[in-house]
């Protein structure tokens, strides 16, 4: 039989999750890790195996934990509010925890070599998951006529989801809460709604 580990595998991943959303992938040692969790190296590779597959499962912990607000967003009944959801979701969660502010996906992989190259590539799926789901609402919202004829679903998408990560950076960068609250609904300002009816229109003249 295997030795018992002495140590809540839950409570070392939420650690080393919380050190990777502070410090990003190739910002973090093995000493950060060990420090974080209170487990030694070998014990580490044990639980988890190498550094990447435990950036891995602090990824899909992050998005159980953290990313709740995304698919209640792609539930709400028109895109506007989808979008609305979407983007003070990422300004309140990133602004949430002072001591790692911004997105784990984008601090992540801000900066890389070719050793974190992997990494990249997996937040780059990531995120295009992301991106997709939003481009499948919009465009069912397209069909049912939320949006105008001249709307498309796939650069919508593609809007929100380079807001949201410009509200990471920012947060990283240290802007306050309600400057990017204020980006957030600055960004709504603009989103395209159909024309009103002539006979809407003339209705709300008399």
């Amino acid at each position: 039989m295997g030795r018992h580990r002495e140590f809540s595998e839950e409570a070392a991943l939420d650690a080393a999750l919380c050190v990777f959303w502070r410090k990003g992938y190739e910002g973090t040692s093995y000493a950060d890790l060990t420090e974080a969790t209170g487990v030694e190296r070998p014990a580490l590779y044990s639980a988890f195996g190498n550094k990447e597959a435990l950036f891995r499962r602090a990824l899909a912990r992050y998005h159980e934990r953290y990313l709740g607000y995304l698919p209640e967003a792609l539930e709400l009944p028109t895109a506007r509010e989808v979008a609305a959801r979407f983007l003070r979701g990422a300004v309140e969660l990133n602004t949430r925890y002072a001591d790692r502010r911004g997105c784990f996906g984008i601090n992540g992989v801000l900066a890389g070599s070719d050793d974190a190259e992997p990494i990249r590539q997996a937040l780059i799926e990531y995120r295009a998951t992301g991106e997709a789901q939003l481009r499948e609402r919009f465009a069912r919202a397209k069909a049912e006529g939320d949006l105008p004829e001249t709307a498309d679903p796939a650069t919508l998408a593609a809007y929100v989801m380079a807001v949201t990560h410009g509200i990471a950076v920012q947060a990283k960068a240290g802007f306050r809460r309600d400057v990017l609250q204020a980006v957030a609904e600055q960004a709504l300002a603009g989103w395209p709604e159909k024309p009103r009816s002539r006979r809407a229109a003339g209705h709300r003249k008399r």
